[in-house]
């Protein structure tokens, strides 16, 4: 599914001559993401990944330079690697192990996986650490019925064996609570992927915040999950809220610091 950001074109054109206009349009949204996720405070120092896929028939990928904050981040010094780790364009930064092995397993192996987004943020870890997960019980996990998918933790990220493992834990399921972890959904383009992590990370806010109170917490019924969960269009076809959502937050970024889009 193509984007249709349109908050992209609002700018002068900084395309290196070597990359693509289709490229250099992609490697925009992912710049746009990491300052977005710095903006709202999803960072942990130079740790953790948001990749992009880009054209072309080889498994190439977008990543972070190892070693920058989010805030750091521009479309020209995201790294171009392929699914062994490697570079295949210079540059000079490298590549956290960790972030290639998750990032390139479910490139390589979940087809609708072009942008993955993957976080540590406090409210996601401390649900990632609950035996039941995320519950049924708010808002916006009833967005998400029969969409999450669960996979137990191994250690650090490092080991190639744990790829396949991953790959069966995940299925085709687009939100990946990492048990003992953290949160990591992925999408066909950057706006969704987003907007299911923005979705995902209010679930389980709501739900620590909830469990912290006396009291019984109310359990959304089935009907109504499924019903919510068509209605939000997180997982369809409704692209243009999506991008809205996408391009109304390229606006708070741009306002903040425009230098993402060099």
């Amino acid at each position: 599914m193509a984007s249709t950001v349109t908050a992209l074109k609002k700018t002068d054109d900084h395309r290196p001559a070597h990359i693509s206009e289709e490229e250099w349009d992609m490697r925009l949204q992912l710049a746009a993401a990491y300052r977005i996720f710095d903006h709202i405070g999803w960072t942990l120092l130079i740790f953790n990944h948001i990749s992009l896929r880009v054209p072309g028939p080889d498994h190439h990928f977008l990543i972070n330079p190892y070693g920058l904050r989010y805030d750091e981040v521009t479309a020209s010094n995201l790294v171009k690697i392929g699914l062994d780790g490697e570079k295949v364009e210079d540059s000079p930064w490298g590549v956290n192990p960790a972030g290639f092995l998750i990032h390139s397993t479910i490139h390589a192996h979940v087809p609708e996986a072009l942008c993955i987004m993957h976080t540590h943020t406090n409210e996601g870890l401390a649900v990632a650490c609950k035996a039941q997960g995320l519950t049924q019980t708010n808002f916006y996990s009833a967005m998400m019925h029969d969409q999450v998918a669960y996979h137990d933790f191994e250690g650090l990220t490092v080991r190639d064996d744990e790829g396949p493992r991953m790959v069966k834990s995940i299925g085709s399921k687009p939100i990946v609570v990492l048990r003992n972890h953290g949160l990591l959904t992925h999408g066909r383009n950057v706006a969704e992927c987003f907007r299911r992590m923005w979705t995902v990370q209010k679930a389980c806010e709501a739900q620590v915040m909830a469990d912290s109170m006396p009291g019984e917490t109310i359990v959304v019924s089935e009907d109504s999950a499924v019903n919510s969960t068509r209605d939000a269009g997180l997982f369809g076809n409704q692209a243009s809220e999506t991008c809205q959502v996408f391009d109304a937050m390229i606006r708070v970024i741009d306002d903040k610091d425009p230098s993402w889009r060099t």
